[in-house]
């Protein structure tokens, strides 16, 4: 099913303008493309895309060409005003959510395994995806996971918490680099003044968790609480379970660790997979190293073998 966040223009038309804009002020400050992807920094090709219109960037891409290029916060305001996303398809049992999203005045999350999708980079739903579905398919999920985003990753985005039992830093999804760089990207939009994301520790004995993920969502008449089985979804707008699962989330906000302090336990999780991802790059140095040795030892054991020359007596 296809849905259309926004109407009128189309996706290629407003990412074309952010490229066009960003283009001008680039040129006007005397920049080529190479050098201000090594300021911002990013590669050549990804202003090239986003100038094409052809690549959806994220804020602090724009907020750092904003103060690299002096145009008084232009481009960040032009980026929270497009629809980067006018047409994606979701799963049908998820498109009300997706609706909901798109209204929500506030939500509030608990997610026990994975990161929440409104918090995902694009290379962790990615490889997320990937365990499920493969080509085209995984790109299409994608990019649907990242169509819900924008809303709320801006300054005047509607209020939204996440509380993640510490499972969801801990599960490794792809790489240690894919890890480490959601940890940090957490870490960013922590920051933001609309969202507060706080962990539950594993050790932490006593805590009233939540039997499942789930999600508050304030809409502007209307209260819901959301939950998730294997590829359904499920509603529930009954006003005495939205207490009772809004009681229960709101005391386990109170028992865990702040949103500052769950900053620092991302950050030692962030640590661990940079450490992980060091490791095992030294142990790749290490296996090159010890099959180079090898195979110096069996083409000195196969090389021909002469007689020693012995003196006569």
């Amino acid at each position: 099913m296809n849905r259309r966040n926004a109407t009128g223009g189309s996706a290629a038309t407003t990412a074309a303008v952010f490229g066009e804009v960003l283009k001008h002020h680039r040129e006007a400050a005397g920049l080529t493309q190479e050098t201000l992807a090594r300021k911002v920094p990013c590669d050549r090709s990804h202003v090239a895309r986003v100038e094409a219109g052809t690549r959806v960037p994220q804020d602090t891409f724009a907020k750092a060409c904003d103060e690299l290029l002096g145009t008084g916060g232009v481009l960040l305001r032009l980026w929270g005003r497009i629809d980067w996303y006018p047409e994606v398809e979701h799963p049908d049992w998820f498109e009300r959510r997706a609706e909901m999203d798109a209204e929500a005045v506030a939500l509030r999350e608990y997610q026990e395994q994975v990161i929440p999708g409104l918090l995902q980079t694009r290379d962790y739903a990615h490889a997320l995806f990937s365990q499920i579905a493969s080509g085209n398919e995984v790109d299409k999920r994608v990019r649907a996971r990242m169509s819900r985003q924008p809303r709320f990753l801006v300054d005047d985005g509607p209020l939204y918490v996440a509380v993640l039992d510490e499972t969801c830093l801990r599960n490794a999804v792809g790489r240690p680099e894919v890890m480490r760089a959601q940890c940090a990207h957490l870490l960013s939009v922590a920051q933001r003044p609309n969202i507060r994301i706080q962990v539950a520790p594993a050790e932490l004995f006593g805590l009233v968790r939540p039997r499942s993920s789930m999600s508050l969502i304030d809409l502007a008449n209307e209260r819901w609480v959301y939950s998730e089985s294997l590829d359904r979804g499920h509603f529930n707008n009954d006003p005495t379970a939205y207490t009772r699962h809004s009681h229960t989330y709101d005391v386990l906000r109170a028992d865990i660790p702040s949103a500052r302090e769950s900053a620092a336990l991302i950050s030692d999780a962030m640590e661990g997979y940079e450490q992980h991802g060091q490791a095992r790059t030294q142990r790749g140095v290490l296996d090159q190293e010890q099959l180079q040795r090898q195979q110096r030892g069996q083409l000195h054991r196969s090389s021909p073998r002469y007689p020693r020359l012995r003196p006569r007596p």
